[in-house]
């Protein structure tokens, strides 16, 4: 084939977006599926047959993500693409997830400055106390919830409070299952609502949106899901008898020994959830949380980072750049009060990187176009295509048993079908999180089911039946997009 005709058989079309969508005619959609089927192949060999799931290290999950891409490659030349073409596709990708990149490394920041100065455990400390017997499990979805958005983290908040409060309703006569489900369904909803979570960050850099607008838009489907958990779990309680009391007293006192908690602390979070409303660029927002923590640290915590290093300065820098331990008479606590920083975002971000690479690749050969195509024969209408992502992001989940890889795949498979129907990239990250994070914690193989089974001590179908928040979130993003509520079009310029 001359290069003229291999010019001829690609077809570059300019879209709304500004990005190009590489369609590739020689090439059919078994040959497009080669790629996706080795990667699905390798993921599954390295869950179910590799003992520790770490086949290639704790980076495997980015190995056999670029180990797909040379595959792809591999497609890409016996089908005449060049490798300019493939390079330069993946600096593309690579050069659109530089911001959310930047956005990932302040997270690790501002996790690392709100635990050192105080903010974290505050909310912790706050948030226990409102622990009442007859209202304890919308009390332990509102902590859960409370706890997580603060640190970012589902399984940091199971890991801790999730213990404890499965702990203390146990004491008090009631159901374990349904314990975890209430603390699941907290800990999801804040994950999911929280910036300093890795995959709120994931979600929408796969779908070319910001943090912000994702988190806003998510808003639409994430509340009136949580609320009906809570009047579940309020109906539940009050047809549960109780026994004993909640004794918190040792939490919070190993709380206040090691923080000088004041309700100061929490002007840190009013202003950046202030500065989030108006619609301040994330870089600024986040980096004015940074800063302020900094300066509260000083102020309200120098016996902490007195413990931290020998220089307040030195322990600041250590809390925004690597690993910070703050040490308590609790053993519990200690896991929560510790903080990776910005190095703690390097597998996500290798993640992502990884991702561009193969996604790239895909781009370049024209692979994406291909099967994009074809599952839009299957998606006739706006609702199709949701409930594809839906059911791919699900398939994913019990497949590839990994979370961050059922919003990696079809967020990068599913963007320019969202593009090529008009929809804005929000209504894709609203629904990869919809249906890729929260139902990970349902299947027992899966990284998060196995986690939270593991860490709570409570089988996961025994808590999947009460982990109401989770299963129905998949459901709501679907009726919203059968009724056309809250479907996002792109502007046009």
């Amino acid at each position: 084939m001359s290069p003229e005709d291999n010019i001829s058989k690609l077809k570059i079309d300019s879209e709304k977006s500004g990005q190009k969508i590489i369609q590739n005619k020689e090439l059919n959609i078994w040959e497009a599926l080669i790629p996706v089927v080795i990667l699905m192949a390798m993921l599954a060999y390295n869950i179910f047959f590799v003992e520790g799931q770490e086949l290639l290290g704790a980076y495997t999950n980015q190995y056999i993500l670029l180990t797909a891409g040379v595959i792809a490659a591999i497609v890409g030349f016996f089908n005449k693409v060049s490798l300019e073409l493939m390079v330069s596709e993946i600096w593309e990708n690579l050069k659109s997830v530089f911001v959310p990149i930047m956005i990932l490394f302040l997270v690790g920041a501002l996790a690392g400055t709100w635990l050192v100065s105080g903010v974290i455990p505050a909310m912790v400390y706050y948030g226990l106390q409102v622990l009442s017997p007859s209202i304890f499990l919308p009390a332990s979805i509102i902590i859960a919830a409370i706890i997580s958005i603060a640190t970012g983290s589902s399984w940091t908040t199971s890991a801790t409070v999730g213990i404890a409060l499965v702990g203390i309703g146990s004491a008090l006569g009631i159901p374990t299952g349904m314990i975890a489900g209430a603390v699941i369904s907290g800990a999801y909803f804040g994950d999911k609502m929280s910036p300093l979570s890795d995959t709120t960050n994931l979600a929408p850099a796969m779908a070319g949106t910001d943090l912000f607008t994702h988190i806003r838009y998510m808003a639409f489907t994430t509340v009136p899901t949580i609320i009906i958990t809570l009047i579940v779990f309020t109906i539940l309680s009050m047809n549960i008898e109780t026994t004993g009391n909640a004794d918190i007293s040792g939490l919070l006192s190993s709380i206040d020994n090691t923080f000088n908690i004041t309700p100061y602390l929490f002007i840190v979070p009013s202003v950046v959830i202030l500065l989030i409303v108006t619609k301040t660029k994330p870089l600024i927002a986040l980096s004015v949380g940074v800063l302020l923590a900094a300066i509260f640290a000083f102020i309200f915590q120098p016996e902490v980072l007195n413990g931290i290093s020998s220089s307040n300065f030195k322990s600041i820098i250590n809390a925004i750049f690597v690993d910070t331990e703050i040490t308590t008479d609790n053993e519990n606590l200690n896991k929560l009060f510790s903080s990776g920083g910005m190095k703690g975002m390097i597998w996500t971000i290798l993640l992502i990187m990884s991702a561009m690479v193969f996604g790239g690749i895909m781009d370049g050969i024209g692979a994406l176009a291909r099967i994009t195509k074809e599952l839009l024969k299957l998606a006739t209408s706006v609702f199709g295509l949701f409930a594809s992502t839906v059911f791919s992001c699900l398939g994913l989940n019990a497949i590839a048993s990994d979370q961050y890889l059922a919003l990696v795949i079809p967020g990068k498979m599913f963007k320019k079908a969202y593009e090529d129907r008009g929809l804005a990239p929000e209504n894709l990250s609203r629904t990869l999180e919809d249906s890729g994070t929260v139902t990970s914690v349902l299947i027992p193989w899966n990284t998060c089911g196995a986690y939270q089974s593991s860490v709570l001590g409570v089988d996961t179908f025994s808590y999947a039946g009460y982990a109401i928040f989770n299963y129905l979130s998949p459901f709501m993003t679907l009726l919203f997009a059968a009724f056309s509520i809250k479907i996002r079009q792109i502007k046009e310029k």
